[in-house]
C-alpha cells in the first residue's frame, strides 16, 4: 500500500468522448431535465394551492414529486456539465455526496411508491375506514419514516463503500459515482461489501415488491367485482401506471446492484443507470398530471386564473 497512490479524486466515464456526441448527450439530458423539472415543479404547486387536493393520496403525490426533482437533480446536471466542458472530474467529497443521495432517493423512491400502493388499497378495499386510517397523523408517519428509513439505508451503503481504499484507477465506468462501479476500481476486499449490497438490497426490494403486489391482488379482486364499468376503468386508470412506474423502477435498479459482475458490461450499465435515476422523475409527472382529472382540472384553472388576471391588469392599464 506504501508504493500505491491512494485516489484523491475519480473521473467519470461519461457516454462518448467525440465532441459532436457530447453536446448531443448535452442537449438531450438538458430537454429531460427541464421537462422533469417543470413538470414536478407544476404538481407540487397544484397541490399546494387547491385546497381540494389536500387529501392523502396528493400528499404522497407531492412528496414523490419533491423527491424526483431531488433525485434527478443528483446526477443529470452534474453530467451535463462534464459533458458541455469535457471536464470528467469528481472529488473524493463530491463522489461520497452523490452516492448518499443517489441512494437516499432511489430508497425513498420505492419506499413512496410502496405508501401510495397501501394508500390506493385502503380507498379501494376499504374505503369506509379510508379517511380514519389514512388521517393526517397516520399520513405524516408513513412520509417521515420513508424518509428516515431510506437515509438510514443509504449511511449504511456509503459507509459500507468508502471505508474501502481506492489506489488503482480512479476511472469510474458510468456517468455519476455509482457503488457497482467504485467497488471495481476499490483495491481493498470487497467480497464483504458485495454481501451487505445485496442483502439490503434484496431486503428493500423484497418488502416493497411483496407488499406492493399482495396491494395489487386486493386492489385488482376489489375492482372486478365494481359492477360499473366506468368505475372499474377509473380505478384501473389509476392504479396500473403505478404499478408500471414500480416494475420499471424496481427491475432496473436491482439488475444494476444486485446482477453478477459477469453480467457486467458498459453500455448496458449506463442503459440501465438511465432507466432508473433519469426515466422515472421523467415520467412520473407525466403519468400522474396527464392520466389525472384532478391534476388537470387545477392545473388549467390555475392557469386560467393567471392568464385573467394579466388581462384584467392589461385592460385596466389601457382605460
Amino acid at each position: 500500500m506504501s508504493n500505491q497512490t491512494i485516489v484523491t479524486e475519480f473521473l467519470l466515464l461519461g457516454f462518448s468522448d467525440m465532441r459532436e456526441e457530447q453536446i448531443l448527450h448535452f442537449l438531450v439530458f438538458l430537454v429531460i431535465y427541464l421537462v422533469a423539472l417543470v413538470g414536478n415543479l407544476l404538481i407540487i404547486t397544484v397541490i399546494a394551492l387547491n385546497q381540494n387536493l389536500h387529501t392523502p393520496m396528493y400528499f404522497f403525490l407531492g412528496n414523490l414529486s419533491f423527491l424526483d426533482l431531488c433525485y434527478i437533480s443528483v446526477t443529470v446536471p452534474k453530467s451535463m456539465t462534464d459533458s458541455l466542458t469535457n471536464n470528467r472530474l469528481i472529488s473524493f467529497s463530491g463522489c461520497v455526496t452523490q452516492v448518499f443521495l443517489v441512494i437516499t432517493f432511489a430508497a425513498a423512491e420505492l419506499a413512496f411508491l410502496m405508501v401510495m400502493a397501501y394508500d390506493r388499497y385502503i380507498a379501494i378495499c376499504h374505503p369506509l375506514h379510508y379517511k380514519v386510517t389514512m388521517n393526517r397523523g397516520a399520513c405524516a408517519q408513513l412520509a417521515v419514516s420513508s424518509w428516515i428509513s431510506s437515509m438510514i439505508c443509504s449511511v449504511l451503503q456509503t459507509a459500507n463503500t468508502f471505508r474501502l481504499h481506492f489506489c488503482r484507477s480512479n476511472v469510474i465506468a458510468q456517468f455519476f459515482c455509482d457503488i457497482p462501479q467504485l467497488l471495481k476500481i476499490s483495491c481493498s476486499d470487497t467480497h464483504a461489501n458485495v454481501i451487505v449490497m445485496i442483502a439490503l438490497g434484496s431486503l428493500l426490494d423484497v418488502v416493497c415488491f411483496v407488499l406492493i403486489i399482495v396491494s395489487y391482488i386486493h386492489i385488482f379482486s376489489t375492482v372486478m367485482r365494481i359492477p360499473s364499468e366506468q368505475g372499474r376503468y377509473k380505478a384501473f386508470s389509476t392504479c396500473i401506471p403505478h404499478l408500471a412506474v414500480f416494475c420499471l423502477f424496481i427491475s432496473t435498479a436491482s439488475f444494476t446492484y444486485m446482477r453478477p459482475r459477469s453480467m457486467s458490461s458498459t453500455s448496458l450499465d449506463l442503459m440501465a443507470a438511465v432507466l432508473y435515476c433519469v426515466v422515472p422523475p421523467l415520467m412520473n409527472p407525466i403519468i400522474y398530471s396527464l392520466r389525472n382529472k384532478e391534476i388537470k382540472g387545477s392545473l388549467w384553472k390555475m392557469i386560467g386564473r393567471r392568464f385573467f388576471l394579466k388581462r384584467n391588469e392589461l385592460l385596466t392599464l389601457k382605460s
